[in-house]
């Protein structure tokens, strides 16, 4: 026999009333969490096979938007600590994606750029970002994905109107 999903009330008048009972019980944080897991994992692998590692996606978006940020502002984009940033940017360097440069304003001031093969490896990345969206949204319509985006960002600028997010 499988488990009741429904209990039993009466109402007033004495009649039978049915009130759902939840079978399994996950809260949003849970299921939000393991969904930005699984959508990362599988860009990641996407990414791999280009010589792009988890996160080197951000950092190049960023810099194609506005090219020749410092360390810090690619950090707080991206929200993650400088240090993270430092080693990241050192492993695109050293992969030929990234170059530091001083500022030519003020040499106090190291900047980065994508390099031309950062930039070649752009369009990869967007191939790899909608071959993840595609496989995410298989077997919604277009509607209920519109739908997700807008209940995505309203629970997002929720989430970072009351500080939750650093």
């Amino acid at each position: 026999m499988g488990k009741k999903n429904k209990a039993e009330k009466k109402t007033k008048n004495g009649k039978k009333k049915h009130q759902d009972v939840a079978v399994e019980a996950q809260d949003l944080a849970s299921v939000l969490v393991q969904a930005a897991r699984s959508m990362r994992t599988v860009l990641s692998r996407n990414l791999l096979e280009s010589g792009l590692y988890a996160g080197q996606d951000g950092v190049m978006l960023a810099l194609a938007e506005t090219d020749g940020l410092t360390a810090g502002v690619l950090a707080m984009k991206l929200g993650v600590k400088a240090p993270t940033m430092t080693r990241t940017i050192g492993r695109m360097e050293a992969q030929g994606f990234l170059e530091r440069r001083a500022d030519e304003e003020d040499a106090r001031l190291t900047k980065v750029y994508l390099t031309t093969s950062g930039r070649d490896r752009l369009q990869t990345i967007a191939a790899a970002g909608k071959t993840s969206e595609e496989i995410a949204t298989k077997g919604l319509s277009e509607k209920q994905i519109k739908t997700l985006m807008k209940l995505l960002r309203v629970v997002d600028g929720n989430l970072q109107s009351t500080g939750a997010v650093e």
